[in-house]
């Protein structure tokens, strides 16, 4: 327990210092679209997965194995989604993706993991 709180502690603490550095307020940050996505690196790409992972990793802790209710969080339904991915699945998928899709680059990067990850890995679940 006193393990996971300190990870929460400091991942909270980083994610406060990087806002605080770049000066950006949660609604002036923008989404990272497909067009950001393929101009990217590969470890540009697993920067990003990592950053989500993290995210759902502390909510996971926070919540101490007991996840809020699918009607007051996504974070629950967005494990469930990916699970038995990896970074490079994941980052693979949605360079599939974009790269059948080509039109869509404008469709930022968490709605085509939602949409083409994540909700048919929970309906393959049910």
């Amino acid at each position: 327990m006193a393990r996971k709180l300190s990870r929460l502690a400091v991942t909270t603490a980083a994610l406060m210092a990087l806002t605080v550095a770049t000066g950006s307020r949660a609604d002036e940050v923008p989404l990272i679209t497909g067009k950001q996505w393929t101009d990217s690196s590969e470890q540009t790409k697993k920067a990003y997965l990592v950053g989500i992972a993290n995210l759902v990793q502390v909510d996971i802790a926070f919540h101490e194995g007991k996840p809020p209710p699918d009607s007051q969080s996504i974070v629950p339904r967005f494990a469930r989604g990916l699970r038995g991915h990896s970074l490079d699945s994941v980052r693979q998928g949605v360079d599939r993706w974009y790269a059948t899709h080509p039109d869509q680059l404008q469709r930022p990067v968490i709605e085509t993991i939602w949409f083409e990850m994540v909700v048919p890995g929970l309906q393959t679940r049910k």
